[in-house]
């Protein structure tokens, strides 16, 4: 009676620590849990043509709000409706960390992208109104 009481939590012991491996290995993957961007040196090395037009703070506003609110949230906290439904977690503009960005590595972000964040060039055509939203981003501290 012992033995078999034995093998049985010898049997369920195995069972939970396989489960346990199986799910380490379908966890998401560690760039889905803010693992650093590889980007390119051209974006690396771009300067903002319009870094000191404040005007554009307005239309990036717009623009924000229409593309990018929805996931990212009114105050770009990451804590948009959308957000939720993500795998990746949507970032915290207002982090140390992401305003120290230089402006290329937040233009490669918002309007390349990777993953679950879309490529916005062919809905954010105009290279000012690109600029616009990085404008925009720098306001969120």
């Amino acid at each position: 009676m012992k033995t078999r009481t034995f093998n049985n939590l010898l049997s369920l012991a195995t069972v939970l620590v396989m489960a346990f491996l199986f799910m380490a290995f379908i966890t998401p993957q560690d760039q889905k849990k803010g693992e650093a961007w590889d980007i390119p040196s051209k974006y690396m090395k771009m300067e903002n043509p319009y870094a000191d037009d404040a005007g554009l703070v307005k239309i990036g506003k717009m623009l924000y709000s229409k593309h990018c609110k929805s996931c990212h949230g009114n105050k770009g906290l990451g804590d948009g409706p959308k957000a939720k439904q993500l795998e990746t977690l949507a970032g915290d503009f207002s982090s140390e960390d992401f305003q120290a960005a230089t402006d290329g590595e937040l233009y490669y972000k918002s309007i390349i992208g990777r993953d679950e964040m879309p490529n916005y060039e062919k809905k954010i055509t105009d290279e000012e109104d690109r600029w616009a939203i990085i404008n925009y981003l720098r306001t969120l501290k």
